[in-house]
């Protein structure tokens, strides 16, 4: 076994070596406890800390215009596979919640999707699309959404290998 230099054998006393020591396990258990929480609640389908009451504030940005029939506010959700076939068409009446979970309104079978993974949301006659938190991200017209931003009839809505088109 090697000697330690005088100089570092006089900085690390038994008691240090118990302090990282110990300091080091709680981090690991610290690390274990977050893991098996947040597995468990994708397993169960819990939302987690998203608040989606009606009192949140609404950050909007910018987000570069689609071509076809802007302006507008959408009425229809089609719902696109990987391969482009239609997979659902929902009507825009309520707030629309979107991912894996059953209680989603949109309900999506895609493995890069979240359990609740954005929603679609009215406010003031215009429409809002909002990810709720996802690994993975949101995308409007080939942005990553950031806060909530403002739909119109026309734009796509990306979760995963899924496509969404809002429509008039």
């Amino acid at each position: 076994m090697s000697q330690m230099s005088p100089l570092l054998a006089d900085v690390v006393t038994p008691f240090v070596l118990a302090v990282l020591k110990y300091a080091f396990l709680a981090l690991l258990y610290f690390f274990v406890y977050r893991s098996i929480r947040a597995l468990a609640a994708e397993v169960t389908g819990r939302p987690g800390r998203v608040t989606s009451g009606p009192s949140r504030t609404v950050e909007t940005r910018p987000i570069k215009p689609s071509r076809g029939g802007r302006g507008k506010a959408p009425t229809t959700l089609v719902v696109r596979s990987e391969d482009g076939k239609k997979a659902g068409q929902f009507p825009l009446r309520d707030p629309v919640q979107i991912g894996r979970a059953e209680a989603c309104h949109v309900r999506i079978d895609d493995m890069y999707s979240s359990q609740y993974h954005a929603r679609l949301f009215p406010r003031n006659g215009a429409w809002f699309v909002e990810d709720l938190g996802s690994t993975n991200g949101t995308y409007l017209n080939r942005q990553r959404l950031q806060g909530a931003a403002e739909v119109q009839a026309g734009d796509r809505i990306k979760i995963g290998k899924t496509t969404m088109e809002l429509k008039r």
